[in-house]
C-alpha cells in the first residue's frame, strides 16, 4: 500500500510540473529501482495547440520569385527577374476576373515577386488580383470595396478604350521592359501611362493613347514644378 501511494504521489507531481516521470518501485527498506518502459507524460493545455482565432495562413500563396531588400536598382532588378510579362499578367488577371484590366504593377510587397492587377469586372466591381510573376499563378484576389470621386470617370475611359492594357504593354515594350501601367486622366486625351525600364537601368514614362494606340512620351511636368518650387 506505501509502494503504491509513492508511485501515485510522483506520477501527480510529474502532471501538474507539465513533464514526464518515470515511476520507482520502492521496497520497505527504501531502496528503488527505476521500472523501465513505464513513463507518465503530461498532456499539453487544449489552448496550447489551438492555432490564433480569425488567422488563415495560406501554405502556397508566396510567389515563386524571392526578391533581396532594395539596393537603389529595385525596377530593373525586378524587371529582369520577373518571368511573366506585363500582357501575359493582363491575360491572366482577366481570365481570373472577365472583365478590363485598369492597372498593372510589379512590385514586391508581398514575400516574393508578384504582378498586382486592377480589374474592373464585367460585375461592375472593382477587383484586385495578385499574380506570382514567375508563374502567372493567382496568388490572392477580392473585391476593392473603396471607390473614390474619379471611379465615374475610370469606368467610362476604361470603358471607351480601344486599346487595352495589353496591346499598350507590348507597344510601350519597345522602350524596355514594362513594370507599370495604368489609365491616366491628367491629359488631354486619355492615356495609359507606362513605366518602363532597360537592362542599364534607366527608367522610362510614357503614354499610349487608348484610342489610337500611339506611342508618346510622358511630360516631365513634375520634376520641373519640383524644382520651381524649390
Amino acid at each position: 500500500m506505501k509502494r503504491q501511494l509513492i508511485i501515485a504521489t510522483a506520477a501527480a507531481a510529474a502532471l501538474v510540473a507539465g513533464g514526464t516521470v518515470t515511476a520507482m518501485a520502492v521496497s520497505g527498506d527504501g531502496s528503488g529501482s527505476a521500472r523501465s518502459g513505464s513513463p507518465v507524460s503530461a498532456q499539453p493545455a487544449a489552448h496550447d495547440a489551438a492555432a490564433p482565432s480569425g488567422t488563415t495562413q495560406v501554405q502556397d500563396s508566396r510567389s515563386s520569385i524571392r526578391m533581396p531588400d532594395d539596393d537603389g536598382q529595385e525596377d530593373a532588378r525586378e524587371a529582369r527577374a520577373a518571368k511573366v510579362s506585363a500582357p501575359d499578367a493582363a491575360a491572366a488577371a482577366l481570365k481570373a476576373v472577365p472583365g478590363t484590366v485598369t492597372g498593372l504593377d510589379l512590385d514586391t510587397d508581398r514575400p516574393g515577386l508578384v504582378w498586382e492587377a486592377d480589374v474592373l469586372g464585367k460585375d461592375g466591381k472593382w477587383h484586385e488580383v495578385t499574380l506570382d510573376a514567375g508563374t502567372a499563378r493567382v496568388l490572392n484576389q477580392h473585391v476593392d470595396q473603396d471607390e473614390d470621386d474619379d471611379d465615374a470617370d475610370e469606368r467610362a475611359t476604361a470603358r471607351d478604350a480601344r486599346t487595352d492594357a495589353a496591346t499598350a504593354a507590348r507597344t510601350a515594350a519597345s522602350h524596355g521592359t514594362v513594370t507599370s501601367l495604368e489609365l491616366d486622366d491628367d491629359h488631354r486625351s486619355k492615356a495609359w501611362e507606362v513605366e518602363t525600364v532597360t537592362n542599364d537601368g534607366k527608367e522610362h514614362k510614357l503614354l499610349v493613347d487608348t484610342q489610337s494606340g500611339n506611342l508618346d512620351t510622358a511630360p516631365a511636368q513634375d520634376t520641373d514644378d519640383d524644382d520651381n518650387d524649390d
